[in-house]
């Protein structure tokens, strides 16, 4: 009897093989979604970046590394740099206070203060750039004291651009971090303070391990985004060349004089010089990442 019953239920066995095999997707097969994919990046992505390349080659090598070593090209290219990273660090920082604050704490108007986060975003950025200069001037109701009692100026300096990129970038920190921390049960830092560790040890050994991966990444997101700012740093920023020009300024400039090479040959470099940071930080994240699963 056992025979015949396996007899019986080898054709159920193959047949419920092939199903499971033959199991379709609610998402199309692999090579429909990897051509779709691949087709999606190609245009949206590579295509613009060849474009770049192909047309900075009219200048030749000599024309390029021309374009590119010129002393208001690099100094333009040093003050986007520094205030990007000076804001990113300073979200790193803020950033990470907000999202703490907001999922950890219970108080009032905490949903409306979680929406004001968004706000960067849906606000136009030279909207953003007008409001900051104004509140930053000398006559402002921010300059006017800083400048006052501390002799600090704000609009037409580097701080002023800093605090622009700091403005607008503040979300990509904070909606970062902030889904980690939901996920992070408040029991490890208790159980970390039951067993005698500190303070700092609890925030170092615990909490930071498993934020910091996705705090790398809201940082190389805000570095990234301040690199291109353009409509709310020129305004606040005063351009004053070798002092307060940005780098997007000398592109505009560049394609206002229909010298497009030239721009493109500085949107190239500037291109090359935020992927090998980023692709930098995001080496970092899977590393700390990797230390933290094997924690």
């Amino acid at each position: 009897m056992s025979e015949v019953a396996e007899v019986l239920e080898a054709p159920l066995a193959r047949g419920a093989g092939r199903a499971k095999r033959t199991k379709k997707r609610v998402i199309p097969g692999f090579g429909i979604t990897m051509g779709i994919t691949m087709s999606f990046v190609g245009i949206i992505v590579l295509v613009p970046m060849l474009s770049m390349a192909l047309e900075s080659r009219a200048l030749g090598f000599g024309g390029f590394w021309r374009t590119i070593v010129d002393a208001r090209t690099l100094n333009a290219c040093k003050v986007s740099f520094f205030a990007s990273f000076v804001g990113a660090l300073v979200n790193g920082f803020g950033g990470l206070m907000l999202a703490w604050v907001i999922v950890r704490y219970r108080f009032p108007f905490r949903r409306f203060i979680d929406g004001l986060i968004e706000l960067p975003f849906a606000l136009p950025t030279a909207v953003a750039g007008i409001s900051l200069t104004v509140l930053t001037t000398d006559k402002g109701w921010i300059g006017k004291p800083l400048f006052e009692l501390l002799g600090v100026r704000v609009a037409y300096t580097q701080l002023g651009i800093i605090l622009a990129i700091t403005f607008v970038t503040i979300p990509f920190v904070v909606r970062s971090v902030q889904p980690v921390l939901e996920q992070l049960s408040p029991d490890f830092e208790e159980a970390g303070m039951i067993l005698g560790a500190s303070d700092f040890a609890v925030f170092f050994k615990i909490i930071l391990p498993e934020i910091l991966p996705a705090l790398l990444t809201g940082f190389s997101l805000a570095f990234a985004r301040g690199l291109g700012e353009y409509g709310s740093v020129i305004f606040i920023a005063g351009n004053i060349p070798f002092k307060t020009e940005i780098a997007p300024l000398v592109i505009m400039s560049k394609l206002e004089q229909f010298n497009y090479d030239q721009a493109t040959a500085i949107a190239l470099v500037m291109l090359a010089a935020s992927f090998a940071i980023m692709f930098v930080v995001n080496r970092l994240q899977v590393r700390s990442a990797t230390y933290a699963g094997e924690k």
